[in-house]
């Protein structure tokens, strides 16, 4: 079996049991796609693996043929480093099995999971684990970058709920990495990203939550935006762990609570999730209406699997998407005005600037604990610039990289790398701080070759 490239996929095919896709296969463009459209990447080879054996089997063939590696799980990864051209990419989304046990609260979930999977396996037994907020991104990716999202404040980071990991290291040895095995390779898989090996399983800790979270939406005109953030930046960090509540400034999109005639305006949006008692959270939402006279709001007691899906429609994949990223001790005055200043020239009705909360749980572990170090990051910013035209590419990185500019005066150490949309050299290291000369020499240790390089990389040099 040759492919027209001229790889011969005998010796590989013959101890495969997942598919090989040449260039020349029917589903090729379709399966190389990935979420963010401006990663428009054509591998030699995509091997979709369904076990270890799999991954084992496509390493080795990347090395015997010198072929450049690329790691997807779910595709979301921004930066398109889920991909590679002319190299061999090793797709996950095929592994994506996840089992749970509800006596011991202990998921295993493969490493193309998404976390709409993941959600939906543990909410089953009225269980979740701390992911991120788009049910259709990677559980692989999420977690070796950090993690956060609505219950971060409550029980920390996606990383701080890993318990153990099986990878698959680039010699195609499986190992088993915990807190009691290999814990230096533990370390770093808890946020140094895919450095070290390729994860085959995560194995995480699950808390009890829901069915219902008191979840919802409040949506206030721009013209009151400074206004509305002078109360909530103190306020919200006042409030129990177990509230969560997210600024996000956009175009409002058409949603049906809101008059027709604000949609496409700018707005200030408030997103909650209370995953406490549910009038403990109408009452908390009821004082955050109040900073404000809402265009409207759509609030209530709603299933958690169904509020991690309600941001979907607003992140689908095939659009040109750029993000930059700051953490932030606190949202100070001059922080909004500046964010606010800037967030008036929005340059497209999908883009926006959103403020996460991530103050809790995630600050009480140390920074050297995990391979992340951010841990006096009370709040994430992510400049999302979305549109659809590569015409418009200038227009909307120049503005994504002028706030990100303009902000980072208040910003605080750290950076979250899965919010990194390019190689941005240094700030790499800056990501990690103290923790950087640790995960050199972890990579040193388990890919001295730097052959896992697609990635925010951490260089073994």
């Amino acid at each position: 079996m040759h492919a027209h490239n001229g790889l011969d996929l005998t010796p590989l095919s013959g101890q495969f049991s997942g598919s090989l896709i040449p260039p020349e296969h029917p589903e090729y463009d379709a399966v190389r796609q990935l979420w963010n459209a401006m990663a428009d990447k054509r591998p030699a080879l995509i091997a979709r693996c369904q076990s270890e054996a799999d991954i084992q089997a496509a390493l080795a063939f990347a090395q015997q043929h010198s072929l450049e590696i690329a790691l997807r799980g779910a595709g979301h990864n921004i930066a398109g480093n889920a991909s590679c051209n002319d190299g061999l990419l090793i797709d996950l989304s095929l592994m994506n099995e996840v089992t749970v046990d509800p006596a011991t609260q202990l998921v295993q979930a493969g490493p193309g999971a998404t976390l709409g999977q993941i959600d939906a396996a543990c909410q089953a037994h009225e269980l979740a684990v701390p992911v991120g907020i788009n049910s259709t991104t990677g559980i692989a990716g999420l977690t070796l970058g950090g993690g956060f999202g609505w219950l971060t404040r409550r029980f920390g980071m996606t990383v701080d709920a890993l318990r153990a990991a099986r990878v698959v290291t680039v010699d195609g040895d499986v190992v088993e990495a915990s807190a009691d095995s290999h814990p230096d390779l533990f370390w770093a898989l808890r946020g140094g990203g895919g450095n070290f090996g390729v994860v085959s399983r995560f194995d995480f800790q699950a808390y009890p939550v829901g069915p219902e979270v008191f979840a919802g939406l409040v949506v206030f005109p721009f013209a009151q935006a400074q206004a509305v953030l002078e109360q909530y930046r103190n306020w919200i960090l006042t409030t129990p762990e177990t509230f969560n509540a997210w600024v996000v400034i956009r175009h409002a999109p058409p949603l049906p609570f809101l008059d027709p005639a604000v949609h496409g305006t700018k707005v200030v949006v408030l997103a909650i999730c209370h995953s406490g008692e549910l009038a403990e959270g109408e009452a908390l939402a009821d004082t955050l209406r109040g900073f404000g006279e809402p265009h409207g709001a759509h609030l209530g007691a709603m299933p958690y699997a169904e509020w991690q899906q309600a941001f979907d429609p607003l992140l689908t994949e095939g659009a040109r998407n750029y993000w930059k990223t700051h953490n932030f001790t606190e949202l100070s005055a001059p922080l909004v005005e500046t964010a606010l200043d800037y967030a008036e020239g929005l340059p497209g009705p999908e883009c926006e600037v959103f403020f996460a909360v991530i103050a809790g749980a995630a600050n009480r572990v140390a920074s050297d604990a995990t391979a992340w170090s951010a841990r006096d990051a009370r709040f994430v910013m992510n400049v999302h610039a979305r549109w659809q035209e590569a015409a418009e590419d200038e227009r909307f990185i120049q503005w994504s990289r002028a706030l990100f500019r303009a902000t980072a005066p208040y910003a605080s150490a750290g950076a979250y790398v899965n919010f990194m949309t390019e190689e941005e050299g240094g700030r790499v290291e800056d990501a990690y701080q103290q923790n950087y000369a640790r995960l050199k020499l972890v990579k040193q240790q388990w890919d001295p070759n730097n052959q896992l390089h697609l990635n925010q990389n951490i260089s073994p040099d």
